[in-house]
């Protein structure tokens, strides 16, 4: 069995790059509710209540339900399959996103609530199943985490002069920057292509399903 590139940096570019299309085409396209950012669809959920909207609020938590479901769901998967020769349980997580992205964008503007309950529910396999990245603890579909780290690791650089944690930092903050031209991207292309933009977010998924049948690479190191 070919070593899996599920810790790869390059795995990582493409993953981060569809998170952050996720996140803008879910807020552009779908009411204005976050893919990926469930903090914020909690702040909206309880503005929503507390203004005296329930109705809207609803738009709200049937995301964050999702999101805890298909959370749930991955981690169901590891353990029943990880040790499968005949495909990565990984892989069978973006199979399995790459569908729901697909079903999404077929869906019209007045399914929003039923949308946004397939893009959260497939971020949460994401950011469940992908949890590290060189060894490192990374995020491919929020920034929070990985934005804690970056800054914790640069301190500790300026602190003790150990240039491993100066890597380490470098290594967050690309990743950042790549969720943020993820989003840029969704952007752009939701607001051109309207629906069926998140199949290009389905896309960057698939290629990173192909990716993981290949030999993992050299360690990349980001100065």
């Amino acid at each position: 069995m070919k070593k899996q590139m599920s810790d790869s940096l390059t795995l990582a570019v493409f993953l981060t790059l569809a998170g952050g299309f996720q996140d803008a085409y879910s807020y552009n396209c779908r009411g204005q509710v976050f893919a990926n950012a469930q903090t914020g669809n909690i702040v909206l959920l309880g503005q929503n209540l507390a203004t005296g909207h329930p109705g809207r609020a609803l738009h709200y938590l049937f995301p964050l339900l999702a999101f805890m479901l298909g959370v749930y769901l991955a981690e169901l998967v590891c353990r029943r399959y990880q040790n499968s020769t005949r495909i990565h349980w990984r892989q069978t997580i973006l199979l399995a996103e790459i569908v729901l992205l697909i079903i999404a964008g077929l869906l019209p503007q007045s399914l929003n609530v039923a949308a946004n309950v397939l893009l959260s529910f497939a971020c949460a396999m994401q950011v469940n199943a992908f949890r590290k990245f060189r060894g490192l603890p990374c995020a491919t579909t929020m920034c929070i985490g990985n934005m804690r780290s970056a800054a914790s690791l640069l301190c500790g650089y300026h602190t003790t002069g150990d240039p491993e944690l100066k890597r380490k930092s470098m290594h967050y903050y690309f990743v950042i920057a790549v969720f943020a031209v993820g989003a840029a991207i969704g952007a752009v292309l939701t607001q051109r292509i309207g629906e069926r933009a998140i199949w290009i977010a389905a896309g960057l998924q698939l290629t990173g399903f192909l990716l993981m049948f290949a030999h993992e690479p050299d360690p990349v190191h980001i100065d």
